[in-house]
Protein backbone atom coordinates (compact mmCIF):
# COMPACT_ATOMS: atom_id res chain seq x y z
CA UNK A 1 0.00 0.00 0.00
CA UNK A 2 1.03 3.51 -1.05
CA UNK A 3 1.93 5.80 1.28
CA UNK A 4 -0.75 8.02 0.20
CA UNK A 5 -3.33 5.04 0.39
CA UNK A 6 -2.20 4.74 4.25
CA UNK A 7 -3.20 8.18 4.40
CA UNK A 8 -6.33 8.20 3.29
CA UNK A 9 -6.95 5.51 4.88
CA UNK A 10 -5.97 6.92 7.96
CA UNK A 11 -8.90 9.57 7.47
CA UNK A 12 -11.47 7.29 6.79
CA UNK A 13 -10.26 5.62 10.13
CA UNK A 14 -10.23 8.71 11.78
CA UNK A 15 -13.98 9.98 10.31
CA UNK A 16 -15.40 5.89 11.76
CA UNK A 17 -13.56 6.08 15.01
CA UNK A 18 -13.21 9.82 16.28
CA UNK A 19 -10.26 11.88 16.60
CA UNK A 20 -7.30 10.83 18.61
CA UNK A 21 -6.01 13.56 19.89
CA UNK A 22 -8.22 16.73 20.96
CA UNK A 23 -7.35 20.39 19.82
CA UNK A 24 -6.73 23.14 22.23
CA UNK A 25 -9.61 24.78 23.64
CA UNK A 26 -9.59 28.44 22.83
CA UNK A 27 -8.90 29.41 26.57
CA UNK A 28 -5.15 27.57 26.20
CA UNK A 29 -5.13 28.95 22.87
CA UNK A 30 -5.75 32.60 24.27
CA UNK A 31 -2.17 31.64 26.50
CA UNK A 32 -0.18 31.78 23.32
CA UNK A 33 1.85 34.97 23.52
CA UNK A 34 0.90 35.81 27.14
CA UNK A 35 1.95 33.42 30.08
CA UNK A 36 3.15 31.25 27.16
CA UNK A 37 5.68 31.79 24.40
CA UNK A 38 3.97 31.36 21.18
CA UNK A 39 5.14 28.17 20.27
CA UNK A 40 3.56 26.85 24.13
CA UNK A 41 7.06 26.92 26.53
CA UNK A 42 6.19 28.76 30.02
CA UNK A 43 7.18 32.26 28.92
CA UNK A 44 8.12 33.33 32.77
CA UNK A 45 11.05 31.96 34.51
CA UNK A 46 11.52 29.68 37.54
CA UNK A 47 10.81 30.63 41.28
CA UNK A 48 14.92 30.36 42.05
CA UNK A 49 15.44 33.14 39.34
CA UNK A 50 17.68 30.04 37.93
CA UNK A 51 15.70 29.77 34.61
CA UNK A 52 15.41 33.28 33.20
CA UNK A 53 11.92 34.80 31.23
CA UNK A 54 11.87 34.54 27.85
CA UNK A 55 12.32 37.27 25.63
CA UNK A 56 12.09 36.44 22.53
CA UNK A 57 15.54 34.79 21.86
CA UNK A 58 18.16 35.39 19.06
CA UNK A 59 16.30 36.24 15.92
CA UNK A 60 18.79 38.73 14.27
CA UNK A 61 22.19 37.99 12.64
CA UNK A 62 25.36 39.59 14.68
CA UNK A 63 25.99 42.94 12.79
CA UNK A 64 27.92 42.22 9.54
CA UNK A 65 27.58 38.94 9.79
CA UNK A 66 26.57 36.86 7.12
CA UNK A 67 25.57 33.34 6.34
CA UNK A 68 28.47 31.10 5.67
CA UNK A 69 30.98 32.77 7.35
CA UNK A 70 32.04 31.62 10.72
CA UNK A 71 29.35 31.37 13.83
CA UNK A 72 29.74 34.10 16.11
CA UNK A 73 29.15 33.13 19.98
CA UNK A 74 27.26 35.07 21.67
CA UNK A 75 28.27 33.92 25.11
CA UNK A 76 31.54 33.91 24.65
CA UNK A 77 32.60 35.45 28.14
CA UNK A 78 29.89 33.30 30.00
CA UNK A 79 31.96 30.66 32.72
CA UNK A 80 30.88 27.88 34.70
CA UNK A 81 28.62 28.46 37.15
CA UNK A 82 29.07 24.80 38.55
CA UNK A 83 30.16 20.76 37.41
CA UNK A 84 28.44 17.80 37.93
CA UNK A 85 30.89 14.65 38.18
CA UNK A 86 31.11 11.34 40.23
CA UNK A 87 31.90 13.28 43.20
CA UNK A 88 28.58 15.46 43.65
CA UNK A 89 25.99 14.07 40.60
CA UNK A 90 23.30 12.48 43.62
CA UNK A 91 23.06 16.16 44.60
CA UNK A 92 21.43 17.13 41.10
CA UNK A 93 20.31 13.95 40.38
CA UNK A 94 16.78 15.30 40.33
CA UNK A 95 18.10 17.64 37.45
CA UNK A 96 19.29 14.61 35.27
CA UNK A 97 18.25 11.82 33.23
CA UNK A 98 18.90 8.31 34.43
CA UNK A 99 21.43 7.94 31.15
CA UNK A 100 23.17 10.81 32.59
CA UNK A 101 23.58 10.08 35.85
CA UNK A 102 24.78 6.59 34.72
CA UNK A 103 27.91 8.29 32.26
CA UNK A 104 29.05 10.57 35.06
CA UNK A 105 29.20 7.49 37.40
CA UNK A 106 30.51 5.12 34.74
CA UNK A 107 32.79 7.30 33.12
CA UNK A 108 35.95 8.16 34.27
CA UNK A 109 36.79 12.06 34.07
CA UNK A 110 33.24 12.53 32.58
CA UNK A 111 31.59 15.83 33.94
CA UNK A 112 28.76 18.17 32.76
CA UNK A 113 29.93 21.85 32.96
CA UNK A 114 26.81 23.60 33.97
CA UNK A 115 26.60 27.63 32.58
CA UNK A 116 24.08 30.37 32.71
CA UNK A 117 20.41 29.75 31.23
CA UNK A 118 20.31 31.37 28.01
CA UNK A 119 16.59 31.49 26.42
CA UNK A 120 18.35 31.95 23.00
CA UNK A 121 15.20 30.39 20.71
CA UNK A 122 12.99 32.29 18.92
CA UNK A 123 11.01 31.68 15.40
CA UNK A 124 9.93 33.72 12.15
CA UNK A 125 6.85 35.75 13.46
CA UNK A 126 4.73 33.36 10.51
CA UNK A 127 6.12 30.54 12.46
CA UNK A 128 4.21 31.43 15.28
CA UNK A 129 1.19 32.86 13.83
CA UNK A 130 0.99 29.40 11.68
CA UNK A 131 1.70 27.29 15.20
CA UNK A 132 -1.39 29.32 16.87
CA UNK A 133 -3.60 27.58 13.97
CA UNK A 134 -2.07 24.27 14.17
CA UNK A 135 -3.11 24.78 17.61
CA UNK A 136 -6.75 24.47 17.21
CA UNK A 137 -6.95 23.06 14.32
CA UNK A 138 -3.88 20.07 14.03
CA UNK A 139 -4.81 16.32 15.26
CA UNK A 140 -3.34 12.83 15.14
CA UNK A 141 -5.01 10.31 13.19
CA UNK A 142 -7.13 7.49 15.08
CA UNK A 143 -4.08 5.02 15.52
CA UNK A 144 -3.00 7.64 17.73
CA UNK A 145 0.35 7.81 16.50
CA UNK A 146 0.44 9.28 12.61
CA UNK A 147 -0.43 12.90 11.74
CA UNK A 148 -3.62 13.26 10.50
CA UNK A 149 -4.18 17.04 9.79
CA UNK A 150 -1.41 20.12 10.46
CA UNK A 151 0.36 23.07 8.21
CA UNK A 152 3.92 23.63 8.17
CA UNK A 153 6.49 25.87 9.11
CA UNK A 154 4.82 25.92 12.47
CA UNK A 155 4.97 23.98 15.52
CA UNK A 156 1.98 21.21 15.63
CA UNK A 157 1.15 20.90 18.93
CA UNK A 158 2.15 23.66 21.29
CA UNK A 159 -0.18 22.49 24.00
CA UNK A 160 0.59 18.98 23.67
CA UNK A 161 -2.54 16.62 24.45
CA UNK A 162 -0.66 13.30 24.68
CA UNK A 163 3.27 11.86 24.45
CA UNK A 164 2.68 11.51 20.66
CA UNK A 165 1.89 15.04 19.96
CA UNK A 166 5.01 16.18 21.82
CA UNK A 167 6.92 14.15 19.93
CA UNK A 168 6.01 15.06 16.56
CA UNK A 169 6.79 18.29 17.67
CA UNK A 170 10.14 17.45 17.84
CA UNK A 171 9.95 15.42 14.79
CA UNK A 172 9.73 18.06 12.13
CA UNK A 173 10.54 21.16 14.84
CA UNK A 174 11.01 24.38 12.27
CA UNK A 175 14.75 24.26 10.92
CA UNK A 176 13.82 25.59 7.07
CA UNK A 177 12.38 24.46 4.27
CA UNK A 178 16.00 22.16 3.12
CA UNK A 179 19.67 22.02 4.28
CA UNK A 180 22.76 21.12 2.91
CA UNK A 181 25.28 19.48 5.15
CA UNK A 182 28.55 18.63 5.35
CA UNK A 183 29.70 16.85 8.00
CA UNK A 184 31.68 13.18 9.40
CA UNK A 185 30.44 10.44 11.96
CA UNK A 186 32.85 9.97 14.26
CA UNK A 187 33.19 6.07 15.97
CA UNK A 188 34.84 6.23 19.03
CA UNK A 189 37.76 3.73 19.38
CA UNK A 190 40.14 3.18 23.10
CA UNK A 191 43.01 3.70 20.61
CA UNK A 192 41.81 7.61 20.63
CA UNK A 193 42.58 7.77 17.36
CA UNK A 194 38.75 8.91 15.60
CA UNK A 195 37.44 7.20 12.36
CA UNK A 196 35.54 9.33 10.55
CA UNK A 197 32.78 8.45 7.83
CA UNK A 198 32.87 11.88 5.66
CA UNK A 199 29.41 12.85 3.97
CA UNK A 200 27.50 15.20 2.08
CA UNK A 201 23.58 15.29 2.59
CA UNK A 202 20.71 17.17 1.01
CA UNK A 203 17.90 17.41 3.17
CA UNK A 204 14.42 18.94 1.38
CA UNK A 205 11.11 19.69 4.14
CA UNK A 206 8.55 21.04 1.73
CA UNK A 207 6.31 20.61 4.72
CA UNK A 208 7.72 23.79 6.02
CA UNK A 209 7.43 26.66 2.91
CA UNK A 210 5.40 29.27 5.45
CA UNK A 211 2.64 28.39 1.93
CA UNK A 212 2.09 24.79 3.03
CA UNK A 213 -1.44 24.16 3.05
CA UNK A 214 -1.39 20.73 4.85
CA UNK A 215 -0.28 17.18 5.00
CA UNK A 216 -2.01 16.39 1.67
CA UNK A 217 -0.38 19.33 0.17
CA UNK A 218 2.84 17.49 0.47
CA UNK A 219 1.41 14.21 -0.67
CA UNK A 220 2.17 12.70 2.94
CA UNK A 221 5.90 12.99 2.89
CA UNK A 222 7.14 14.49 5.62
CA UNK A 223 10.94 14.55 4.92
CA UNK A 224 13.55 13.27 2.22
CA UNK A 225 17.16 12.68 2.56
CA UNK A 226 19.70 11.76 0.12
CA UNK A 227 23.86 11.17 1.84
CA UNK A 228 26.61 10.25 0.26
CA UNK A 229 29.72 9.21 1.18
CA UNK A 230 33.01 11.51 0.48
CA UNK A 231 35.77 9.32 2.70
CA UNK A 232 37.20 6.79 3.40
CA UNK A 233 38.34 5.89 -0.16
CA UNK A 234 36.83 2.26 -0.01
CA UNK A 235 33.02 4.02 0.44
CA UNK A 236 33.39 6.95 -1.56
CA UNK A 237 30.21 7.09 -4.00
CA UNK A 238 27.98 5.55 -1.41
CA UNK A 239 24.40 6.89 -1.05
CA UNK A 240 21.17 6.63 0.47
CA UNK A 241 18.01 7.82 -0.34
CA UNK A 242 15.32 8.20 2.13
CA UNK A 243 11.61 9.20 2.14
CA UNK A 244 10.06 9.57 5.63
CA UNK A 245 5.97 9.59 5.31
CA UNK A 246 3.71 10.87 8.00
CA UNK A 247 1.60 8.03 7.85
CA UNK A 248 3.88 5.05 6.93
CA UNK A 249 7.00 3.14 7.65
CA UNK A 250 9.90 4.73 5.39
CA UNK A 251 11.32 3.76 2.22
CA UNK A 252 14.57 4.06 1.17
CA UNK A 253 17.54 2.64 -1.52
CA UNK A 254 21.20 2.15 -1.67
CA UNK A 255 23.47 2.65 -4.18
CA UNK A 256 26.52 0.82 -4.23
CA UNK A 257 29.82 2.66 -7.08
CA UNK A 258 31.39 -0.92 -7.11
CA UNK A 259 28.29 -2.36 -8.25
CA UNK A 260 26.51 0.13 -10.00
CA UNK A 261 23.06 -0.42 -9.63
CA UNK A 262 20.64 0.68 -6.90
CA UNK A 263 18.77 -1.29 -4.29
CA UNK A 264 16.16 -1.05 -2.59
CA UNK A 265 16.31 -1.56 1.47
CA UNK A 266 13.89 -4.35 2.42
CA UNK A 267 13.60 -1.85 5.96
CA UNK A 268 15.25 0.96 6.79
CA UNK A 269 13.29 2.04 10.00
CA UNK A 270 12.61 1.22 13.56
CA UNK A 271 15.45 -0.82 15.11
CA UNK A 272 17.22 -1.74 11.62
CA UNK A 273 20.91 -0.82 11.83
CA UNK A 274 22.03 2.11 9.89
CA UNK A 275 24.17 0.79 7.44
CA UNK A 276 28.56 1.00 7.71
CA UNK A 277 27.72 2.27 11.09
CA UNK A 278 29.35 -0.71 13.43
CA UNK A 279 26.26 -1.31 14.41
CA UNK A 280 26.11 1.28 17.41
CA UNK A 281 22.44 3.02 15.67
CA UNK A 282 19.70 2.03 14.88
CA UNK A 283 17.81 3.89 11.90
CA UNK A 284 15.34 5.72 14.33
CA UNK A 285 17.93 7.28 16.04
CA UNK A 286 18.76 9.78 13.54
CA UNK A 287 18.48 12.30 14.00
CA UNK A 288 17.95 11.53 18.07
CA UNK A 289 14.30 10.31 16.73
CA UNK A 290 13.00 9.72 13.25
CA UNK A 291 10.24 7.70 11.90
CA UNK A 292 7.16 5.79 12.07
CA UNK A 293 5.55 5.77 15.74
CA UNK A 294 3.37 2.81 15.69
CA UNK A 295 5.49 0.05 17.51
CA UNK A 296 5.44 2.48 21.22
CA UNK A 297 2.71 3.74 23.31
CA UNK A 298 3.75 7.09 24.37
CA UNK A 299 2.67 8.77 27.34
CA UNK A 300 3.20 12.59 28.28
CA UNK A 301 4.69 12.40 31.87
CA UNK A 302 4.95 15.96 32.28
CA UNK A 303 7.35 18.65 32.57
CA UNK A 304 10.67 18.90 34.74
CA UNK A 305 13.98 21.43 34.89
CA UNK A 306 16.65 19.54 33.44
CA UNK A 307 20.38 20.48 32.75
CA UNK A 308 20.91 19.69 29.20
CA UNK A 309 23.46 20.92 26.02
CA UNK A 310 22.82 24.25 24.59
CA UNK A 311 23.89 27.00 22.96
CA UNK A 312 27.10 24.91 22.21
CA UNK A 313 28.96 27.12 19.74
CA UNK A 314 32.14 26.08 21.25
CA UNK A 315 30.98 22.94 19.69
CA UNK A 316 31.00 23.88 16.29
CA UNK A 317 33.95 26.51 16.41
CA UNK A 318 36.09 25.06 13.00
CA UNK A 319 38.92 26.05 14.19
CA UNK A 320 39.19 22.90 16.59
CA UNK A 321 39.61 19.30 14.56
CA UNK A 322 37.62 16.19 15.42
CA UNK A 323 41.21 14.79 17.50
CA UNK A 324 40.73 17.97 19.81
CA UNK A 325 36.53 16.62 20.05
CA UNK A 326 36.26 13.14 20.19
CA UNK A 327 37.94 11.26 22.77
CA UNK A 328 38.31 7.58 23.26
CA UNK A 329 35.08 6.96 25.63
CA UNK A 330 33.42 10.79 25.17
CA UNK A 331 33.41 14.17 24.03
CA UNK A 332 36.17 16.63 25.53
CA UNK A 333 34.13 17.90 28.35
CA UNK A 334 35.84 21.81 27.54
CA UNK A 335 33.65 21.86 24.81
CA UNK A 336 30.43 21.06 25.75
CA UNK A 337 27.98 23.58 27.22
CA UNK A 338 24.88 22.86 29.55
CA UNK A 339 22.18 25.14 30.66
CA UNK A 340 19.30 24.29 32.98
CA UNK A 341 15.90 24.39 30.98
CA UNK A 342 12.46 22.93 31.49
CA UNK A 343 11.60 19.94 29.53
CA UNK A 344 8.78 17.38 28.15
CA UNK A 345 9.70 14.47 29.20
CA UNK A 346 7.78 11.43 27.24
CA UNK A 347 7.89 7.66 27.97
CA UNK A 348 7.34 5.47 25.46
CA UNK A 349 6.71 1.57 25.63
CA UNK A 350 6.68 -1.03 23.47
CA UNK A 351 3.24 -2.47 22.64
CA UNK A 352 2.50 -6.17 23.34
CA UNK A 353 3.05 -8.49 20.35
CA UNK A 354 5.75 -5.81 18.84
CA UNK A 355 9.52 -5.99 18.80
CA UNK A 356 12.19 -3.29 18.78
CA UNK A 357 15.85 -3.68 20.61
CA UNK A 358 14.66 -0.71 22.73
CA UNK A 359 11.21 -1.90 24.75
CA UNK A 360 11.65 1.49 26.73
CA UNK A 361 12.94 4.85 25.57
CA UNK A 362 12.72 7.80 27.70
CA UNK A 363 12.51 11.36 25.86
CA UNK A 364 13.27 14.74 27.24
CA UNK A 365 12.37 17.95 24.86
CA UNK A 366 13.47 21.25 24.96
CA UNK A 367 10.34 23.53 25.91
CA UNK A 368 11.41 26.58 23.58
CA UNK A 369 12.98 24.60 20.44
CA UNK A 370 10.79 21.72 20.94
CA UNK A 371 14.32 19.91 20.13
CA UNK A 372 14.72 16.61 21.82
CA UNK A 373 17.90 17.13 23.70
CA UNK A 374 18.38 13.44 26.17
CA UNK A 375 17.00 10.34 25.28
CA UNK A 376 17.31 6.99 27.37
CA UNK A 377 17.10 3.90 25.75
CA UNK A 378 16.41 0.86 27.80
CA UNK A 379 17.69 -2.95 26.90
CA UNK A 380 15.08 -5.71 27.80
CA UNK A 381 16.38 -6.54 31.35
CA UNK A 382 15.71 -2.45 31.89
CA UNK A 383 18.79 -1.31 32.17
CA UNK A 384 19.83 1.79 30.16
CA UNK A 385 21.60 0.83 27.27
CA UNK A 386 22.33 3.61 24.84
CA UNK A 387 22.38 6.91 26.13
CA UNK A 388 21.69 10.10 23.62
CA UNK A 389 22.28 14.06 23.74
CA UNK A 390 21.99 16.22 21.33
CA UNK A 391 22.70 20.02 20.55
CA UNK A 392 21.62 23.09 19.63
CA UNK A 393 22.44 26.79 18.63
CA UNK A 394 21.05 29.51 16.83
CA UNK A 395 20.83 29.86 13.34
CA UNK A 396 20.08 32.99 12.47
CA UNK A 397 19.53 33.32 8.94
CA UNK A 398 16.57 31.28 9.61
CA UNK A 399 16.24 32.36 12.25
CA UNK A 400 15.69 29.10 14.55
CA UNK A 401 17.50 27.09 16.79
CA UNK A 402 19.09 24.07 14.64
CA UNK A 403 20.70 20.79 16.02
CA UNK A 404 23.21 18.95 13.99
CA UNK A 405 25.47 17.63 16.65
CA UNK A 406 24.36 14.84 18.49
CA UNK A 407 26.35 11.31 20.36
CA UNK A 408 24.74 8.01 21.34
CA UNK A 409 26.63 6.12 24.03
CA UNK A 410 26.29 2.27 23.79
CA UNK A 411 26.73 1.33 27.79
CA UNK A 412 27.15 -2.01 26.77
CA UNK A 413 30.28 -2.41 24.06
CA UNK A 414 31.61 0.93 26.22
CA UNK A 415 31.73 2.60 22.53
CA UNK A 416 30.09 6.21 21.13
CA UNK A 417 29.27 7.49 18.04
CA UNK A 418 29.24 11.19 17.30
CA UNK A 419 26.69 12.55 14.87
CA UNK A 420 27.16 15.22 12.35
CA UNK A 421 30.19 16.68 13.13
CA UNK A 422 30.56 19.45 11.62
CA UNK A 423 33.91 21.07 12.18
CA UNK A 424 36.19 20.09 9.99
CA UNK A 425 33.65 20.61 6.53
CA UNK A 426 32.22 23.71 5.15
CA UNK A 427 29.36 25.20 6.81
CA UNK A 428 25.81 24.51 6.55
CA UNK A 429 23.50 26.41 4.25
CA UNK A 430 20.46 26.34 5.95
CA UNK A 431 18.67 28.48 3.43
CA UNK A 432 19.35 26.17 0.55
CA UNK A 433 15.69 24.82 0.44
CA UNK A 434 14.05 28.47 1.21
CA UNK A 435 16.53 29.53 -1.92
CA UNK A 436 16.35 26.99 -4.26
CA UNK A 437 19.50 25.42 -4.21
CA UNK A 438 18.39 21.94 -3.90
CA UNK A 439 17.06 20.26 -6.87
CA UNK A 440 13.44 18.58 -5.79
CA UNK A 441 14.17 15.75 -8.21
CA UNK A 442 17.24 14.57 -6.73
CA UNK A 443 15.02 12.34 -4.09
CA UNK A 444 13.86 9.90 -6.93
CA UNK A 445 15.34 6.46 -7.24
CA UNK A 446 15.60 6.68 -11.03
CA UNK A 447 17.94 9.87 -10.51
CA UNK A 448 19.78 7.99 -7.83
CA UNK A 449 21.97 6.08 -9.72
CA UNK A 450 22.36 8.99 -12.34
CA UNK A 451 23.49 11.12 -9.75
CA UNK A 452 25.93 8.50 -8.53
CA UNK A 453 27.88 8.00 -11.25
CA UNK A 454 29.01 11.86 -12.30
Amino acid sequence: MNPITRMALASCLACAWGLASAAATDQEIARLGKDLTPVGAEKAGNKDGTIPEWSGGLTKAPAGWKPGQKRIDPYKDDKPLFSIDASNVDKYRDKLSEGQITLVKTLKGYRMDVYPTRRSCGFPDYVYERTRTNAKEARLAANGWGLEKAIGAAVLFPIPKSGAEAVWNHKLRYMGEGRIEHYATIFSSKSGEAAPLVQDQWTTVPFHNPQNKGVEEVHGVETKLLNAVVSPAARVGEMILAHWYFNAVSDAWLYFPGQRRVRRAPTFAYDNPVPGYENLETVDQYPMFAGVMDRYDWKLIGKQEMVIPYNNWKLIDKSRKYKDIYGPDYLNRDLVRYELHRVWKVEATLKEGMRHIFPKRVFYLDEDSWALMVADNYDAQGKVWRVQESSIWVAPELPACVGQEFVSYDLAVGRYVGENATQERAETDWLAGREGRIDPNRFSANELRRFGER
